[in-house]
């Protein structure tokens, strides 16, 4: 039989089998990021002495004061981080906003946006309630936080096949991933000076876990060609979710039953778990150095076991080929794209298909670790006034990340201190800072990580990175 394929088929005949591939992947991110509401504690107030939550930016830090939070907005956060933009999906097309599909949009413009792996973060901290105060021979805290981190990354091949439709090449789309952890967390710290020069720091923190969701394309390779398409794909879903079952449906040609959903009856406990931080700050005494602070934490060092792990797979390896479909470029023709496709999409579906594999039992994953290195500098002719470098590198495999950030902190008046800094890391350029009033009895603090400095007509932020810091609190 002839083979006929189009090799230049517009972007809105893209196969519907593409659009399962990433279906269940970003339900998952869909489901996991219910839990979050923003970004974790502020990093433009690492060098501020005043601000009341850096203990937890490195545990060895202790205020000057003791302090009780206002509960649910000690220390409130709203926010996200990302290397792929609305504006690098979005584009104006003769006056109005239309997306990258658009076929005004030059493939080439497009692509040439897209970063290797599109990451997008969430990661939150909303304080339920805090304490600090002074004794046992240092500073100590005492927190309830709700908690969740979540993860997507989806590789550029996904974007170009899109974009591109169905054409004769390969496309590896092998980094597609989805991951959340929501728990909730009691930390318990203290922190003291070892001498003159050194004071550390630690806490212990109990976790109670309510959902993980780990999805994730091991190998999905699709090789479309005149004579034949040959597709390969191995995917899983890890769901640690109480209460959670998959909803399925049968593939009527193949009477294969996969899974097309999932559903949550309930919620609760999914697990337990323990992390610590690690902290550690040197002040040294000679002469040359003496206006330098050294600093460095280890965050989130640890584990959630969880209860219980529904598996769904494509069971190992699965590959389709063929090279009995014939398409036509024409629409009203009899073996048209989609006449044709209505043939073969049973069949070339059924390659993402998961099955539903059950309770695997008990799993036990690790958080993702964070670490912060600093060195501030206090300028000698105005000691208000101090320079810091920042670096913050979250260690979480393919959804780890890093950040630099450089800046210029002063406290001109007793009750009131602030910083400016600019970062540079994974997901791009920004502007941060922070503003701190504290006078007996009150506190109140607001900061930016990541500045929006640009907007859409609609008033939308143009850049995924954007984040805000709110609390108030009571000094005593």
């Amino acid at each position: 039989m002839k083979k006929n394929f189009n090799t230049t088929l517009p972007s809105h005949h893209n196969s519907q089998a593409m659009k399962t591939i990433i279906r269940y992947t970003l339900a998952v991110a869909t489901l996991i990021a219910s839990f979050a509401a923003g970004a974790q504690n502020t990093r433009s107030g690492y060098f501020v002495d005043d601000y009341t939550y850096r203990f937890q930016l490195n545990p060895a830090f202790g205020n000057s004061r003791g302090f009780v939070s206002m509960p649910g907005i000690g220390n409130l956060n709203a926010g996200v981080n990302g290397n792929l933009n609305v504006d690098d999906v979005l584009y104006n097309i003769n006056g109005r906003t239309t997306t990258f599909m658009n076929p005004g949009v030059k493939a080439s413009d497009f692509l040439g946006n897209i970063a290797d792996v599109s990451k997008l973060r969430v990661n939150t901290k909303i304080d339920i309630f805090s304490i600090g105060f002074k004794g046992f021979g240092g500073y100590n805290t005492i927190n309830l936080n709700a908690r969740a981190d979540v993860g997507l990354n989806l590789p550029k091949s996904l974007f170009s096949l899109l974009k591109e439709g169905v054409s004769n090449q390969t496309y590896n789309i092998d980094d597609l991933a989805a991951r959340g952890t929501a728990y909730a967390e009691f930390a318990l710290g203290h922190s003291h000076n070892i001498n003159k020069e050194w004071r550390i720091g630690i806490t212990a923190k109990f976790l109670v876990g309510a959902g993980n969701i780990d999805a994730r394309l091991h190998n999905a390779n699709l090789t479309l060609g005149t004579d034949e398409w040959t597709v390969t794909s191995d995917a899983e879903i890890n769901s640690s979710l109480k209460g959670l079952t998959y909803k399925t449906d049968i593939n009527n040609l193949t009477q294969h039953r996969y899974v097309n959903g999932a559903d949550v009856d309930g919620a609760g406990i999914g697990g337990y778990g323990f992390a610590v931080d690690l902290g550690v700050i040197y002040k040294p005494t000679l002469p040359v150095l003496r206006d330098f602070t050294f600093s460095a934490a280890v965050l989130d060092l640890g584990f959630i076991n969880w209860n219980n792990n529904i598996l769904a797979s494509t069971n190992g390896p699965r590959t389709f080929t063929t090279d009995k479909y014939i398409f036509n470029v024409d629409d009203d023709a009899i073996n048209s794209f989609d006449n044709e496709w209505d043939k073969i999409k049973d069949d070339f579906g059924a390659i993402y298909e998961l099955d539903d594999m059950g309770d695997r039992g008990k799993r036990t994953t690790a958080l993702g670790a964070t670490v912060n290195v600093g060195v501030e500098y206090t300028f000698p002719l105005y000691r208000r006034l101090s320079f810091g470098l920042l670096n913050t590198t979250r260690i979480n495999g393919a959804y780890g990340w890093t950040d630099f950030r450089l800046s210029a902190n002063i406290a001109p008046v007793k009750c009131f201190d602030a910083s400016v800094n600019v970062a540079a890391g994974t997901y791009g350029m920004g502007l941060g800072w922070l503003i701190n009033l504290h006078v007996p009895g009150f506190n109140l603090f607001l900061a930016m990580d990541h500045t929006v400095t640009k907007v859409s007509k609609e008033y939308v932020p143009l850049s995924s990175n954007a984040s805000v810091n709110f609390g108030l609190n009571f000094p005593f």
